[in-house]
């Protein structure tokens, strides 16, 4: 099951520290929603950070990047919280 995640109208780092803790729940299949320009750099950051891949879809409206694969993220990329 896909795991849908919209992060829309919200800044980085928000968008990677919601795939960070989504990898770290091992959700082996994840498509992000995000509209922030740096999106696409912070979210590729993570994903090869869990070894997991990631490719980008644009829409007129947003990007959606579909992130796949078993990973280990970095314990600081997420909050304790």
């Amino acid at each position: 099951m896909i795991l849908k995640i919209d992060a829309r109208g919200q800044r980085c780092p928000w968008p990677a520290i919601r795939l960070a803790r989504a990898l770290r729940e091992a959700h082996p299949q994840i498509e992000i929603m995000a509209d922030d320009p740096a999106a696409e750099r912070e979210l590729t950051a993570v994903a090869t950070a869990a070894g997991a891949t990631i490719t980008r879809q644009s829409s007129q409206f947003s990007q959606i990047f579909h992130v796949a694969g078993p990973g280990v993220v970095n314990i600081s990329f997420t909050s304790n919280g």
